[in-house]
């Protein structure tokens, strides 16, 4: 896989993004571009589901670059996120070492401590040299993560090194490009945010949203995917826990077309609503009367 060249305007970000799929709206396509030029990292909030992890894997394919993920959890701690020691391998050979006697304390410790033995984890595999250029770093759904984890990256985000007391400082030769994403269920420090461009991913509007499944789902028929497109945006008006995402809209959409549904029933709808919808009392809200509106709404042809 060879590397592509970087954008070299807002409106090539928008072609590279269209080219694999993503339609992005201008201010994302433009702050993802500064963020490129800048090589500053690209902070991304929004609700689950409306395409931020998305962007790292399109900016990946398109730049040709390696994509390397950190997906992150409560308890996410250095070990998991950044490199450990092959504890293992250093007591085998700490133990051939002295069976094979006039051992040197100080070579000793200098080999155990080498790096034939650190197990790297993706943000010190991210710094490390690639010839396709600098790989994407997704650090997805930041809030999950501790504040004590937070806080660790700062050193990361600002020289893009990290050090490694046995071992020494690594830094990146190249900084990697960066994608860092947040669903909002913290909020994330200042001192972090100040260090990435930033923008709030939201909902599309029923025109873009209806672009991205005749994109994505070239086979849907034309009148089916108008109606789905209608009817998750009038579910989005709703007061549910968890409105449904762009990535819900088309995983209804493929269910819908495996089905062989040519228009929305009631029928079809309510087998089919745990693919939008993922909490039972959001789906216990639309039934009955209040499902029959929306879809009447939805398949009007006004």
């Amino acid at each position: 896989m060879s590397a592509a060249a970087l954008p070299n305007s807002v409106d090539a970000m928008l072609e590279l993004l269209g080219s694999h799929g993503y339609l992005a709206e201008r201010s994302l396509a433009t702050v993802t571009y500064l963020s490129l030029r800048m090589g500053r990292p690209l902070f991304l909030e929004g609700e689950a589901g409306v395409g931020k992890t998305e962007i790292a894997k399109v900016l990946s394919a398109a730049l040709g670059r390696k994509l390397i993920r950190l997906q992150c959890y409560e308890g996410l701690d250095v070990s998991s996120a950044v490199y450990e020691w092959n504890s293992a391998a250093q007591m085998i050979a700490i133990r051939l070492a002295e069976a094979g006697g006039d051992v040197d304390r100080d070579q000793l410790t200098s080999d155990i401590f080498a790096d034939r033995y650190l197990i790297k984890r993706p943000l010190l595999q991210a710094l490390e040299p690639d010839v396709a250029g600098a790989p994407v770093l997704l650090i997805d759904e930041l809030d999950r993560a501790d504040e004590a984890f937070e806080a660790y990256l700062l050193e990361i985000l600002s020289d893009f090194q990290v050090t490694i007391p046995e071992f020494g400082t690594v830094k990146a030769p190249q900084p990697p490009i960066v994608i860092i994403t947040s669903n909002r269920t913290r909020e994330i420090h200042d001192a972090l945010k100040r260090r990435c461009l930033y923008h709030w991913v939201d909902y599309p509007s029923t025109e873009r949203e209806l672009a991205i499944v005749r994109t994505r789902l070239p086979g849907i028929p034309e009148r089916l995917s108008q109606q789905v497109v209608r009817f998750v945006q009038a579910l989005r008006d709703q007061d549910f826990y968890k409105s449904p995402g762009v990535a819900e809209t088309l995983d209804w959409a493929t269910a819908l077309t495996e089905l062989d549904a040519r228009s929305l029933t009631a029928e079809v709808v309510g087998d089919t609503l745990g693919a939008l919808l993922k909490y039972q009392d959001d789906i216990a809200r639309m039934q009955g009367d209040a499902l029959q509106r929306v879809i009447k709404d939805a398949t009007s042809e006004n």
